[in-house]
């Protein structure tokens, strides 16, 4: 996968799509495999904002029951057996524990019934020819069958639990990376860090966007015959300064921070009603995450970060529902920060906002063939590709049915993860994170590690991840890497767990440097950026 500003400057696209968060990466892949000719630029670097800080959960959304969206529900199930099909050494299933508390009767009835249904709803979490792919119905555990699996769980009035199961992406950054990798495959034009700066109208009609290279400075003009917005939290303000004007359609954003720190359970995941709400305890990598908050923002975009008030107040409502955890803020090796872009719907709750997608038509605004894509969830974006690609399809005139529901990701040919993953152990018994590495990559480790090339110090371990220096190299030549915070924080998972140690950072600068003709000062400047951004707060 290649930056190709040629193409981009000099060819006319059927859809031009601005954002490479996981709408626009899923929107490439459904648009180029139907046969069009796309383009996507993002101003950045790829899912490196909303689509990277979340909760990491592909899921059918239990919660929404409450507020009857069951044809949301059934969506999310739906989406979230087919992302474990086509990705699954990327999505894996996760238990889940819902504690119940003070022997209420009526709240177990209910909730129990609640469980039931999303059973229910979810009639093929069984269809995977996988077994270790399937997911069981739910079951109560008494109270001391439940302390057995997660001690945690332990206070004076604690009845027991509910187990149910979702569940988990390992990489979402790398998630939508491979939905880009196969978009590229099949003839899409990508760039990273090119910024849309305008829109070109004419009689009021879209073609395409003027940009700049955000590595050169050099503007240029994309031409398509339709344009579709998927910024995320940024898509209103985007539309908005393009436009000229106040478009109709708003944005609710809310706020979501996240903590990494040492294992709090064992092996399930925990849901913790609290409040009115609820918060996550999430196995992963060996560490656990705590999430989420959701707060309405309502500040600059690129602004949201984790504060040392954040930290604390979730670090004490979590110890107040979850004593057991006695959590300290030194537990906190790393956090991150997130903006759900909500459909508005003129509540200002964020919390009971539905996690429904819209497709905008900017029609309305003045502008034909100008859409964007707001609202929507991770688990249902495939989904929403998918039904905004066969709204564009009936622009162009053709018909072409989508595949992406059926065809797996380039690294997710495996028939059985189990097996798959034993004969990685077997075939590389020299390499200390295999479990890691097969995870991350899937079928196409060995194209990875084919960039160790005769350098046995690329295949020795950079820090404690279990990410190793041939990672670096794919980077840059296969997966459009241009920064140290790119192959740090998003294709590999050396500073997913916090700030890595500085001769970690050292060696993985070393190896760019040497393949991009970095010099000492880019080097240092590289560096820098990475352990500033890897802070576990802002003053």
């Amino acid at each position: 996968m290649r930056r190709n500003l040629d193409r981009l400057a000099n060819e006319t696209f059927d859809l031009l799509i601005v954002g490479g968060g996981v709408t626009g990466a899923c929107v490439a892949r459904d648009t180029a495999m139907r046969g069009y000719k796309v383009a996507l630029v993002e101003k950045g670097d790829f899912a490196n904002a909303t689509s990277a800080h979340n909760s990491k959960l592909i899921h059918g959304g239990l919660r929404y029951l409450r507020n009857f969206e069951l044809g949301l529900v059934r969506e999310s199930l739906r989406e979230r057996r087919i992302w474990q099909r086509i990705a699954p050494h990327l999505v894996r299933p996760l238990p889940f524990l819902i504690p119940l508390h003070g022997g209420s009767r009526k709240e177990r009835v209910t909730l129990g019934a609640g469980l039931t249904l999303y059973d229910v709803l979810s009639y093929d979490r069984t269809w995977l020819a996988d077994p270790a792919q399937r997911l069981p119905r739910h079951s109560w555990l008494a109270r001391d069958k439940a302390l057995s699996e997660e001690p945690v769980l332990d206070r004076p009035d604690f009845d027991g639990a509910f187990k149910y199961y979702d569940a988990q992406m390992y990489s979402p950054e790398r998630l939508a990376l491979e939905n880009l990798l196969d978009a590229d495959a099949h003839g899409a034009a990508l760039a990273n860090y090119v910024a849309a700066t305008s829109l070109l109208i004419r009689d009021g009609k879209i073609e395409g966007a003027t940009v700049r290279d955000q590595t050169s400075d050099a503007t240029f003009d994309i031409r398509a015959k339709l344009t579709l917005v998927s910024t995320g939290p940024w898509s209103d303000i985007f539309l908005d300064a393009a436009l000229g004007k106040k478009t109709a359609h708003r944005i609710l954003r809310s706020k979501g921070i996240h903590l990494v720190v040492p294992p709090v359970s064992r092996k399930s995941a925990l849901t913790v009603a609290a409040n009115g709400g609820h918060f996550f305890i999430l196995p992963w990598r060996n560490h656990t995450i705590l999430g989420t908050t959701d707060t309405a923002f309502t500040g600059d975009p690129d602004s949201v970060h984790v504060t040392e008030d954040d930290i604390s107040e979730f670090l004490g409502f979590i110890n107040s529902h979850l004593p057991a955890a006695r959590l300290k803020r030194s537990d906190v090796i790393h956090s991150y920060a997130g903006l759900r872009p909500l459909v508005d719907e003129g509540t200002g709750d964020t919390y009971d906002a539905s996690r429904r997608a819209e497709l905008i038509d900017h029609k309305d605004d003045g502008v034909e063939g100008l859409y964007s894509a707001i609202g929507g969830k991770w688990t249902t974006s495939r989904d929403l590709a998918e039904k905004i690609v066969d709204t564009f399809s009936a622009k162009l005139g053709t018909s072409p049915a989508s595949a992406t529901k059926t065809s797996r990701l380039p690294g997710g040919a495996i028939d059985r993860i189990e097996n798959f993953t034993a004969a990685q152990k077997r075939n590389h018994p020299d390499l200390q994170g295999i479990d890691h590495l097969t995870r991350m990559y899937g079928t196409r480790l060995d194209a990875m590690l084919a960039e160790a090339g005769n350098r046995p110090d690329l295949r020795q371990p950079l820090g404690i991840t279990g990410d190793i220096g041939a990672q670096v190299l794919f980077a840059i030549r296969e997966e459009m890497a241009l920064t140290l915070a790119d192959v740090v924080t998003r294709r590999t998972g050396i500073g997913q767990l916090g700030r890595p140690a500085a001769d970690v950072l050292s060696r993985t600068a070393d190896i760019m440097a040497a393949e991009l003709n970095w010099n000492a000062e880019r080097r240092t400047r590289e560096i820098d950026t990475v352990t500033a951004s890897l802070v576990v707060t802002r003053p």
